[in-house]
């Protein structure tokens, strides 16, 4: 008889190498499973100073509810991802969207969500910042923390203080132990990125309390790049030490 602790390490194994498969939706935007709710979303940054930039986002998913953090950039891959989650997911209500910063490459869709009547959220100075730079602002925010409920799991959506912009935030899924640090996290060995609204001076100690507040998070996404694990966040801290 096969020893059941070595069928279940095969199981999530096998699991493991499928997860982040990515589904091409166009040439722009793909999908990739990173748990058996969470989803990960890639589309395209076009960039006069970095190029063509894959950014990452999140789809949670439960009971027929959903959560999206992040849009893609513009409201083309925005329709084209929403229009993918109903071809996919033809019952499933998306509950809000999340923003983490101001960017672009955060909320540039977020007309689309507007007009489909999905509320938005953000870190209270995240509309400010995006009117300040012709954005489409998110219509709804909190001070600290936000608790939302998703098909009766929480998502927790919090501000730790500056670090890539004044007011990027993490999104943390508990059922998932799924941090999603957005571009205050960096990918394994890549360079410091975008500074153009960076407080360099405080984003290690930022990192380091989200570090503190999710220690157990086996899976952190950052916003551009490969996932990892706390790693992740290890690497950032050192990349920032002042």
């Amino acid at each position: 008889m096969k020893n059941p602790l070595l069928v279940v390490a095969l199981i999530w194994s096998s699991f493991s190498l499928n997860a982040q498969e990515k589904q091409k939706i166009n040439d722009d935007v793909s999908v990739a499973r990173l748990s058996p709710h969470t989803y990960l979303h890639v589309s395209t940054l076009k960039s006069h100073d970095f190029g063509n930039v894959p950014c990452n986002g999140l789809i949670y998913i439960n009971n027929k509810e959903a959560l999206i953090v992040d849009t893609p950039p513009d409201t083309v891959q925005t329709n084209a991802l929403l229009h993918w989650m109903q071809q996919q997911f033809p019952e499933t209500k998306i509950k809000a969207v999340i923003v983490t910063h101001f960017h672009v490459d955060c909320l540039g869709g977020l007309p689309v969500f507007h007009e489909r009547g999905i509320p938005s959220y953000s870190y209270q100075l995240t509309p400010e910042l995006a009117l300040a730079n012709h954005a489409t602002p998110p219509r709804h925010t909190f001070n600290q923390q936000l608790l939302l409920d998703i098909g009766g799991e929480k998502v927790l959506s919090r501000y730790f203080g500056e670090a890539h912009t004044r007011d990027n935030i993490v999104v943390w899924i508990p059922s998932e132990k799924i941090l999603f640090g957005g571009c205050m996290v960096k990918a394994q060995g890549s360079d410091k990125g975008n500074l153009a609204d960076a407080n360099q001076a405080a984003w290690s100690h930022t990192v380091t309390n989200v570090k503190n507040a999710y220690s157990d998070a086996k899976l952190v996404v950052p916003g551009h790049g490969k996932t990892g694990d706390t790693a992740l966040l290890n690497y950032t801290i050192r990349l920032f030490k002042p």
